[in-house]
């Protein structure tokens, strides 16, 4: 074995690098884990660099403390105020390459440093030489090479996506004068939404490159306060942008992040996207990632903001080579970010430039440094800015002349006066002129849909019974399935022929039929191939051979639509936000996310309430996102049970005090003035319904939807195809149709619920025989509330108690949300009694017993029918 084999051993569980100082730019070699090949089988090993490394570790079994570290970051002069501690402590080392001191431990002398040393065949230090004496190799190092790379866009990328705002003007090139409106205190908002601060808007545009001369389109997402929330949006609307061209390879579409040095290392969804960064589903073919480091973050310093040396040391989780250079150096800046794309282009994986330099003015514009950081911005107050060092350089070298710098200064400058004097003249705030995302052909100029209308949602019979047999089926001949599987599709078999469908079987209907109208579907998150529940089975699996699979989904017709069904890391936050850009990018797809329970969607509420909830409100962005989220108290414990609708209602923009004018078309209008719509269907046949509707209405819209557990496969839970055919639609309410809807004013009850709880209510009320005294009406879309449909039915049943009925807890659920609405619907003439769980912190109970108990109090309380008497109004 040779030594280095030995060294090699000696490191298996820890990473290894080498960092040369070029320039202001330290070069950071991948990290080299757990190799055993010889030093020629590693190609940055071979050569001279090998015979090195075997030096340093034999003079270290001599003394350890003869071998310096080999740290080329102690050495780079990366930082412009020159404070910067790498290894956030005291210790920074003398120059340790060129110390004459240490020349001994190579047996070099002083005089050795003048004599030629031939150069290998991997350095490019020589430019066209093949040897350089030692102290020119020395000086080059610390000095830099020769320049010369490809950018991004004159590889052939013609779109990038940005995920911060501080390069409209230089980038994006949008309009001084909008840029500057935003600016003004006094100039009215459009009527489009409540809008957002200047920084966080997006923008969308198309410019010539200078170098291809070509056209390069330039998308900057608009982004929140939650700094690293936009990373996964811009990955999802990157990968859907690749996807609708076939740019399998991403030579045509590329993503750039610009993030802050503190929250690239302390926010979690960075981590948790460079983890998307190479999923087959999920990835982009390398992002380039440029870290603004101001060497703060507001007004905490990195030894209270991270433990590792540097905020970039996260993307060494996908051994992303990370480039730091000290950003008051226009040169080098150029030089590492045209590598960066270089690297991207090349390898297809993501790369990170750490652009280490300083904030001149506070956190805001209001804001005052020196309180925390004073001696830091003692140094800043003395920092040449970079525009002037740089002029002062070009004007030394004799490039341009201090007349040209000071004539270009005042080119700049009367463009932006003109273009403030201009921002005089608007009147109005137009948010819609900071769109990220625009749908061409899709609405009209207005912004508004063509028509206020939704057709049918059904389906022809015999397109669900094709669809039937082949989820019934396996479309591949010679492949082998579970024998548990045969069992579930013949299952299958036999509810086509009686023209029935599970819940399953449903969403199967709404998705192939979708397919067959040219709209791509995409189902993404944990376990969603098979199902948490084992219910789905999309993704089928040879028995006999490895990793062989077949989509049954994506053989229903010859020219369909793809199905994307794929399962995502064990991510929330991160895999949520890709789905939500995904669907950015065109309104002709069904994307939907589903989690594992519902209740795990609370590790992802940085995405819906700052990107789902209020997206449209504050960006005029349309999304039609579907959230599945399972939902259902089962006796399975606090994190299994809630997918909290409450969170979600009390974030729906509708009035409760407002009662609506039923117009034409009511339902439809409802839906888009609506920030969300919020449903928990209880038969398959609304589910396929709602879905069907999301494509087919006129604009887009996200849909939160509370699916069940225990009705996947309860036998009652079943529709008949003659729900689902031409000519029918989804229903908002599912009025009673039992014996009590006959002679509705002599019925004494009328329980209004939603979800699971119905299925317990009507198997209670048979029992005890009630079936004319108590109807029951199931409210399938919560949110917007379906005024004219609940008036009709409460006008109906005239004489009838209003009970409103939930299996979740008083304070939790959908009661603190209808009940308003009932009352203003009813102009508080008539009580809404309550029944249901007591009020509780926790979702659900982790005991069975406690649970069943919970469930027999509710169902004996819902049909006592003197529950209320002498209970006061």
């Amino acid at each position: 074995m040779s030594h280095l084999r030995i060294l090699t051993s000696r490191l298996k569980s820890q990473t290894f690098q080498l960092l040369v100082k070029r320039n202001n730019v330290l070069w950071a070699r991948c990290s080299w884990k757990r190799y055993t090949s010889s030093g020629s089988a590693e190609p940055f090993l071979s050569g001279s660099n090998s015979n090195y490394v075997e030096e340093m570790y034999f003079a270290w079994l001599e003394n350890p403390n003869s071998v310096h570290k080999i740290r080329g970051h102690h050495v780079a002069q990366l930082d412009p105020l020159g404070i910067l501690d790498a290894d956030l402590d005291s210790f920074v080392p003398s120059d340790l390459i060129t110390t004459i001191d240490k020349l001994g431990l190579y047996g070099l002398h002083e005089s050795d440093l003048d004599k030629a040393f031939r150069l290998p065949t991997t350095t490019f230090i020589g430019g066209k030489e093949s040897s350089l004496s030692l102290r020119e190799i020395i000086k080059r190092l610390e000095c830099g090479g020769h320049l010369g790379e490809s950018t991004g866009s004159s590889i052939g990328v013609d779109k990038l996506l940005l995920g911060r705002l501080n390069v409209l003007a230089n980038v994006i090139r949008k309009e001084l004068e909008q840029i500057f409106c935003q600016f003004d205190p006094k100039l009215e908002a459009s009527d489009e939404g409540s809008g957002d601060v200047k920084y966080h808007l997006g923008m969308y545009h198309e410019r010539i490159n200078r170098v291809t001369n070509k056209k390069i389109t330039l998308s900057l997402v608009a982004n929140p306060s939650h700094l690293e929330a936009a990373d996964p949006v811009v990955q999802g609307k990157t990968k859907a942008e690749q996807f609708y061209r076939g740019d399998t390879a991403g030579k045509k579409v590329m993503s750039i992040l610009i993030h802050g040095d503190a929250a690239f290392a302390g926010q979690g969804v960075v981590y948790e996207t460079f983890h998307l960064s190479d999923l087959p589903s999920y990835t982009t073919n390398g992002t380039v990632h440029v870290v603004v480091n101001n060497q703060i973050g507001f007004t905490t310093d990195p030894r209270m903001a991270r433990s590792s040396p540097y905020p970039t040391d996260v993307a060494r989780v996908v051994n992303a080579p990370i480039f730091h250079v000290n950003a008051d150096d226009p040169e080098a800046v150029m030089y590492v970010c045209n590598v960066a794309a270089e690297w991207r282009n090349t390898f297809n994986k993501d790369v990170v430039v750490d652009l280490v330099c300083y904030r001149r003015s506070g956190h805001n514009e209001m804001d005052e440094p020196m309180f925390t950081q004073p001696l830091m911005y003692k140094q800043i107050r003395k920092q040449v800015p970079v525009l002037k060092k740089y002029a002062d350089k070009m004007i030394a070298e004799g490039l341009v002349t201090l007349q040209e710098f000071e004539e270009e200064i005042a080119k700049y400058d009367k463009i932006c006066d003109e273009a403030y004097t201009r921002s005089k003249d608007e009147k109005i705030l137009h948010i819609k002129h900071w769109l990220d995302s625009p749908w061409p052909g899709f609405f009209t100029l207005a912004g508004e849909p063509k028509s206020m209308t939704c057709p049918p949602t059904g389906i022809s019979e015999d397109m669900l019974t094709h669809i039937g047999k082949v989820a019934s089926s396996v479309p591949v001949d010679s492949f082998q399935i579970h024998a548990g599987l045969s069992r579930i599709l013949k299952g299958r078999e036999g509810m086509i022929k009686n023209r029935v469908v599970d819940w399953a079987l449903a969403e199967y209907m709404a998705f192939g039929s979708l397919l067959n109208e040219g709209i791509h579907v995409r189902l993404s998150g944990q376990d969603v191939e098979r199902g948490t529940f084992s219910h789905r089975h999309h993704v089928l699996h040879d028995q006999e051979v490895d990793r062989r699979t077949c989509v049954p989904m994506n053989h229903l017709w010859p020219n369909q639509a793809p199905y994307t069904v794929c399962n995502s890391s064990l991510s929330e936050y991160g895999v949520l936000g890709f789905e939500l850009g995904f669907a950015m990018a065109s309104p002709n797809a069904l994307v939907c996310w589903e989690a594992q329970f519902g209740d795990f969607h609370n590790t992802a509420q940085c995405i819906i309430d700052q990107f789902i909830s209020s997206g449209q409100a504050k960006w005029v962005r349309h999304n039609g996102i579907v959230l599945l989220l399972p939902h259902g108290m089962e006796g399975m414990g606090p994190e299994h049970s809630s997918a909290r609708p409450e969170r979600f209602l009390q974030m729906s923009n509708d009035d409760s005090d407002h009662f609506p004018e039923f117009s034409e078309n009511y339902d439809v209008k409802q839906l888009f003035d609506c920030n969300w719509i919020v449903v928990n269907c209880s038969t398959p046949a609304n589910y396929f319904h709602v879905l069907r509707r999301q494509i087919l209405l006129p604009f887009r819209k996200p849909l939160i939807i509370f699916t069940p557990k225990s009705l996947l496969r309860l036998p009652e839970a079943r529709s008949s195809f003659d729900e689902m055919v031409s000519g029918t639609h989804f229903r908002r309410v599912i009025t009673e149709e039992g014996v009590a809807a006959d002679k509705p004013e002599e019925v004494k009850r009328l329980l209004i619920c939603t979800g699971k709880v119905y299925y317990d209510l009507v198997k209670e009320r048979s029992v005890q025989g009630l079936d004319k005294e108590i109807a029951i009406l199931r409210l399938e879309q919560i949110s917007p509330f379906p005024y004219d449909s609940m008036k009709t039915e409460a006008e109906k049943y005239c004489k009838a108690e209003l009970v409103w009925c939930q299996e979740e807890h008083k304070n939790m659920g959908y009661y603190d949300y209808v009940e308003p609405r009932l009352f203003t619907l009813l102009h508080h003439t008539r009580p809404i009694w309550y029944v249901g769980r007591d009020p509780a912190s926790s979702p659900a109970t982790g005991n069975k017993n406690t649970h069943l108990a919970e469930l027999k109090r509710l169902l004996d309380t819902a049909f006592n029918l003197e529950a209320f008497e002498g209970k006061k109004f």
